[in-house]
């Protein structure tokens, strides 16, 4: 399979609009004959559906929530990137792109990243359009602050609740279309198959979540806007119903999948309290605009964080990267908090956590101040520890939070089964081996509304496709195989149950393919979780039928899928022998601990297809080229 990611000729500042000009158009008057699925309504599938269906395609939407509203998108709390350059301090569509392209550690490509900075303006005109409310200065005018890996303040946001308001925003224009009879909504389904007929995407095969039927949905073409995997590691700050099934459905029937290993920890979540927990709480990055992080510069101090001196305090982020402090990218300031707890220097109970202290901020601009950026966040810290972060620090540790790797996809966002378009976080696109902080809403919200309703109109214009229905052999056969394993995971009747699986696989990848990874680590881990998952198909236990409502037939299949998963997470990052982003192979560091890359050998996107359960899969490369932003060691000193 050889791949091709269509990226357009010409000077990178004009591939997209010349591209745009050379795609085939559907003429409006035909665009009500075909049909689009969107499996999804966070950001990118809210965003996309309505768009699609304000052109005139017939949309179909699917969600697993009764409602869009509980997207997981609603949990971005910082904000969303765009370079208008209000502040006037140097901000650039250039800049983005470089900042965008040097975060994720040289590992994206150029004309994905930039066509994403040069679009982000206008997802900022279309939200104000749509009436979120961002925050604004004295004068009227959208405020913007800081955020790690840039030097300028581009981030727009919505106190803490960024994400929730950009989601009321792309819902309230998804339910304009669904009031319209443009797009048919199914809430409570859950996408279990793809339906491939004659090399082409046809439709899905999909859970009635309140009934446990299996229905087909057919189409001309199919967008995944499903989110990311990092459920995986079970612990982690995605909801606890996000889930990688929908594109490891489509990556066994022959989407590739890109750099799996690529996950991201976040610095900056609420720190683990119990082994009984089901996941973490993210602590927006935008906290780290003014408050400092800091361990004590003795093992072992347990004094009371206000009882310990200047003096005695390690700003260490500070002390190592003055250019950036506490403003260095997600990857560079958990690998830091790591380290000072590996040191012993960590604090709180298990010595797992740093502090992120708010006493000079508060000192020099009052508490009230601090309220009215943070207030929300302040509020949500106190209703999980019971601590007043007012007072004494917070107590933050990295968390696992965003996964760059996902399905395959070229500059179209389509992914190597004709049809299949991936967008969002489900894709592997934008950010390389790192995104950075206020990206994720960007790129979503890009992909939805000024992305995807070009591109996918220029595959409709240049195929053709043969009526078919429900009844069709492929149809049939995805729906008795999804029937029949269904009822495979309900007949074990074994002894443990599926969260009990589930917290094992996350400790093994958590232990081996979390902050730091290394071959012997990585070996080992191949080696349990086969083990693991034959005895998951052996003895786990699901109560009740597959022919009802069923949550824990539900969370069974989603963590047989992430069985599979996890091995090829962890082949990925044995393979890819050198350090970027938030890949760090600990074999694999210069001599201040920072990630070293190998240009030489793995300057391409891994992108797998699958061979069979159990079987290695078999690695197909796209090589990366910078032409415009030389790599290079990145430094944030």
């Amino acid at each position: 399979m050889e791949l091709n990611s269509k990226i357009p000729e010409g000077p990178i500042e004009k591939k997209w609009d010349n591209h745009r000009f050379a795609m085939k158009l559907v003429n409006p008057a035909n665009k009500r004959k075909y049909h689009i699925i969107v499996v999804g309504t966070g950001l990118a599938g809210a965003s996309a559906a309505a768009s699609l269906a304000e052109l005139g395609y017939q949309v179909t939407s699917l969600c697993y929530h009764e409602s869009p509203r509980r997207a997981h998108s609603i949990a971005a709390q910082g904000g969303i990137n765009a370079p208008k350059n209000y502040k006037n301090d140097g901000d650039s569509v250039w800049r983005l792109f470089y900042d965008t392209v040097k975060g994720g550690d040289f590992r994206a490509r150029e004309a994905n990243v930039y066509r994403l900075a040069q679009v982000s303006g206008s997802i900022i005109d279309q939200c104000v359009a749509q009436g979120v409310p961002f925050a604004r200065e004295y004068g009227g005018l959208l405020d913007n602050r800081s955020f790690g890996g840039a030097q300028v303040s581009r981030t727009f946001y919505a106190r803490g609740q960024t994400g929730q308001q950009l989601l009321l925003g792309a819902y309230s224009a998804l339910e304009r279309q669904i009031s319209k009879g443009t797009v048919k909504f199914y809430d409570r389904r859950e996408m279990l198959d793809l339906v491939v007929i004659d090399g082409q995407t046809r439709g899905i095969i999909a859970r009635n979540l309140r009934d446990g039927s299996i229905e087909a949905y057919i189409a001309d073409a199919v967008i995944l806007a499903t989110g990311g995997y990092g459920n995986v590691f079970y612990l982690s700050t995605n909801a606890k119903a996000s889930n990688a099934t929908a594109i490891w459905r489509a990556h066994k029937r022959g989407a590739l999948f890109g750099n799996p290993c690529y996950t991201q920890i976040h610095p900056t979540c609420i720190p683990v309290a119990s082994d009984y927990q089901s996941k973490l709480t993210l602590m927006s990055e935008s906290l780290r605009n003014d408050g400092r992080i800091w361990v004590p510069k003795k093992v072992g101090d347990k004094r009371n964080p206000r009882e310990i001196p200047e003096e005695e305090r390690d700003y260490y982020l500070e002390r190592r990267y003055p250019s950036f402090g506490n403003l260095v990218p997600r990857d560079v300031a958990s690998r830091n908090a790591k380290a000072v707890c590996d040191e012993g220097r960590g604090v709180g109970e298990t010595g797992l956590a740093v502090y992120l202290d708010f006493a000079d901020a508060i000192k020099r601009n009052s508490k009230a101040w601090v309220e009215e950026k943070y207030g929300n966040l302040f509020d949500m810290y106190h209703e999980i520890t019971n601590e007043n972060a007012y007072e004494t620090p917070m107590r933050i540790f990295p968390a696992v939070h965003y996964t760059m790797g996902g399905l395959w996809v070229d500059y179209n966002l389509m992914t190597t089964i004709p049809g299949l378009y991936v967008l969002g976080e489900a894709n592997f696109s934008d950010h390389g081996a790192n995104r950075l902080g206020a990206s994720a809403l960007m790129q979503g919200l890009a992909d939805g509304y000024f992305v995807i309703p070009y591109t996918i109109g220029d595959y409709l214009a240049s195929s053709k496709f043969q009526q078919i229905t429900s009844d069709h052999p492929s149809f049939s056969d995805a729906k008795r195989d999804v029937e029949q394993a269904n009822e495979k995971l309900v007949s074990i009747r074994g002894n443990k149950t599926v969260d009990e699986f589930h917290k094992e696989l996350g400790k093994i990848l958590w232990d081996y393919c979390g902050m730091g990874r290394n071959a012997d680590g990585l070996k080992k881990a191949l080696e349990m979780i086969p083990k693991l998952r034959d005895e998951f198909w052996k003895n786990l236990r699901v109560p009740g039928s597959s022919k009802s409502m069923n949550p824990e037939l539900e969370k069974a299949g989603r963590v047989a899928d992430y069985m599979e998963l996890a091995e090829l997470i962890c082949a990925d990052a044995l393979h890819r022998e050198e350090s970027c982003g938030g890949h760090f192979r600990e074999e694999y560091q210069t001599e201040e601990g920072e990630a070293k890359r190998n240009d030489e050998k793995f300057s391409y996107v891994a992108a797998w297809q699958f061979n069979g359960v159990g079987q290695p899969e078999t690695l197909h490369k796209e090589s990366l080229t910078f032409e415009y932003v030389k790599q290079a060691q990145r430094s944030y000193k």
